[in-house]
C-alpha cells in the first residue's frame, strides 16, 4: 500500500447523502475526499428516485389531464413509450455523471474513484492507495435490492430495481414480486406503459401505510388492468430457454412472464468494506446515534447503510447532521445533540415524511394509527374522504382519495398525517411542519387554508375532530 493524501474526512459513497455529508464537512472549514466505485451521484441519481419518478410523471400528466372535463376531450393519444424513456435518460443524465463530477470541484471536495475499504481506525484503502482521515470516516454506502430464498429465482436473471429504472424496454408480461413502495411504483409505471403487470404481494400493498392506502392502491392498478395478489407469492422461479419466466405458485398454478422484479427490501453495503478491521461485522446495517456516530469517536454512518430511515431525504437530512457535528468535534466546538438540536436527527424516529408515486398517491409522515397505538400513545383517529372537499372537485371530476390524522389525546398535537388520492404529495409538508412542530391543535384552527384548494381538507379533518 501507498500513502496519499490526509484529509480532515473521508467518505465512502458519492450518492446524495455522501456529498451532503462532504459539502456540510467542507462548509465547516473542513478538507474532505469522497470514494466512489460507480457512478456520482448514487442510486437516486441514476437507479431509483429521478428516473423512476419520470417513469411515473406522464402517465399521471394524461391522467389528470383525463380526469377533467373539457381537457378530457382533448386528450386522444396513448402515451409515446419511446419519448417517456427518452425523458427518463434524460433525468438519470445518460448514465453519465459529469455534472455530478463538476459540482464536487465546484464545492470543494476531491474524489478518488475505486472500491473504498476500511483498514483500520480512521484509514481507507482504494485499491492499495491509503486515504487517512485526521476527524472521521462516513460510510455512506447506501444498501441493495434483497433476493429472497426463492427457489431457482437467483439463476432466473431477475430484474432488481435498478432494473425497472433503466430498461430500455417494456417487456410484455411483467412479473413482480414484493408489494411495498418499489413494487407498486413500478407496476404502476409499467401497467401504464403497456406491459400485463402481475404483482404478487404476500403481505400486502405498503403494509407499513394505513391499511386504507394499500386497498386505494390495489384498486387503482386492478382498473389499469394489473394482476393483483396478495396473500401470496411464489414458491418456484425458472426461466425457460426461450426466456420465458415462470413463476409457480403455492397451489401449482404457473404465470408467466418476460421478466420478473423482484422488490421484498433492502441489504446494506456493507459486506466487503473491510469493517472487520475494526471490530464490526462485515454485511451488517451500522447501528448509529442521532449524531451518526457509530464506533468510537470518528467512524460514522448516515443514510440506507444504518437501516434508520431508508430514504433520500431522510438520508440527506442525517448527511447535514453528521457534516456539521464532525466540523462542530473537529473545531472543539459546542454540539447540540438534544432531541431537534442542530447537530441530530431526531425526526428518524417518528416524523418520516414519505411519498409512494402510485396512482393514486400515497403520501404520510410519522406515526400511522396502528403504529402510534403500539407506542403506547391515547389517540384519536380521524378520516375525511378528500373528494368532498370543494377544491378537490374542481380539481378531478370524481376525485377519490382520503385522509387521516392521528392526534396525541393527551397533548393535543399531531403524531402522524396520511392522504391518499391523486396530486395529494404537495400536501404532505403541510402535514410535517404539523407533526415536527407539534403544533397544537388550537394552532392549528388559525391556519386558514385557501378556497377552493384541495388543502382545505385540514379544515375538514378539523372539524371533524371537533373544537
Amino acid at each position: 500500500m501507498t500513502e496519499s493524501n490526509t484529509y480532515d474526512v473521508v467518505v465512502i459513497g458519492a450518492g446524495p447523502v455522501g456529498e451532503n455529508v462532504a459539502d456540510r464537512a467542507v462548509k465547516g472549514g473542513l478538507t474532505a475526499v469522497i470514494v466512489e466505485k460507480e457512478l456520482v451521484g448514487g442510486e437516486c441519481s441514476y437507479w431509483a428516485c429521478m428516473p423512476t419518478k419520470a417513469l411515473l410523471r406522464s402517465n399521471s400528466a394524461l391522467r389528470a389531464a383525463r380526469a377533467v372535463g373539457g381537457a378530457r376531450e382533448a386528450v386522444t393519444g396513448r402515451l409515446d413509450v419511446a419519448a417517456v424513456l427518452r425523458r427518463r435518460d434524460g433525468f438519470a443524465s445518460d448514465w453519465k455523471d459529469d455534472g455530478q463530477v463538476e459540482w464536487l470541484g465546484s464545492a470543494g471536495i476531491d474524489l478518488v474513484r475505486g472500491h473504498g475499504r476500511l483498514a483500520g481506525p480512521r484509514r481507507v484503502d482504494v485499491g492499495g492507495t491509503v486515504l487517512t482521515a485526521r476527524h472521521a470516516v462516513v460510510v455512506a454506502t447506501g444498501s441493495d435490492a434483497l433476493l429472497p430464498d426463492i427457489p431457482g429465482l437467483a439463476g432466473s436473471d431477475p430484474w432488481t430495481s435498478r432494473d425497472a429504472a433503466s430498461a430500455k424496454e417494456v417487456p410484455e408480461r411483467l412479473a413482480i414480486i414484493g408489494g411495498g413502495v418499489v413494487a407498486t411504483e413500478m407496476a404502476t409505471a409499467y401497467a401504464s406503459l403497456g406491459a400485463r403487470v402481475t404483482l404478487l404481494a404476500r403481505s400486502g400493498l405498503l403494509a407499513g401505510n394505513e391499511p386504507f392506502a394499500g386497498e386505494l392502491v390495489a384498486k387503482a392498478l386492478t382498473e389499469a388492468g394489473a394482476d393483483v395478489r396478495t396473500g401470496t407469492s411464489a414458491t418456484e422461479v425458472r426461466r425457460d430457454d426461450d426466456g420465458v419466466v415462470h413463476l409457480t405458485l403455492p397451489g401449482g398454478e404457473e404465470i408467466l412472464a418476460d421478466e420478473v422484479l423482484v422488490a421484498v427490501g433492502r441489504t446494506p453495503r456493507t459486506d466487503d468494506l473491510g469493517l472487520e478491521t475494526v471490530g464490526l461485522k462485515p454485511g451488517a446495517w451500522l447501528e448509529a446515534d442521532d449524531t451518526m456516530l457509530v464506533h468510537e469517536d470518528w467512524l460514522y454512518a448516515a443514510g440506507d447503510v444504518n437501516h434508520r430511515a431508508l430514504l433520500t431525504h431522510q438520508g440527506k437530512y442525517q448527511a447535514r447532521a453528521c457534516g456539521d457535528v464532525i466540523a462542530a468535534r473537529a473545531g472543539g466546538k459546542p454540539v447540540d445533540d438534544q432531541p431537534w438540536g442542530k447537530h441530530v436527527a431526531t425526526a428518524d424516529h417518528q416524523a418520516v415524511p414519505q411519498v409512494t408515486f402510485t396512482e393514486p398517491e400515497v403520501a404520510s409522515v410519522g406515526l400511522t394509527a396502528a403504529a402510534a397505538e403500539k407506542a403506547g400513545y391515547r389517540t384519536r383517529v380521524v378520516d375525511y374522504e378528500i373528494g368532498n372537499v370543494a377544491g378537490a372537485s374542481l380539481y378531478a371530476d370524481g376525485y377519490l382519495g382520503k385522509a387521516r390524522m392521528v392526534v396525541d389525546e393527551e397533548r393535543k398535537v399531531l403524531l402522524g398525517v396520511t392522504f391518499v388520492g391523486p396530486d395529494v404529495a404537495e400536501l404532505l409538508h403541510s402535514a410535517t411542519i404539523a407533526v415536527v412542530g407539534e403544533v397544537p391543535l388550537d394552532r392549528l384552527w388559525h391556519a386558514v387554508p385557501s378556497y377552493p384548494t384541495v388543502s382545505e381538507v385540514w379544515l375538514r379533518l378539523l372539524e371533524t375532530y371537533g373544537r
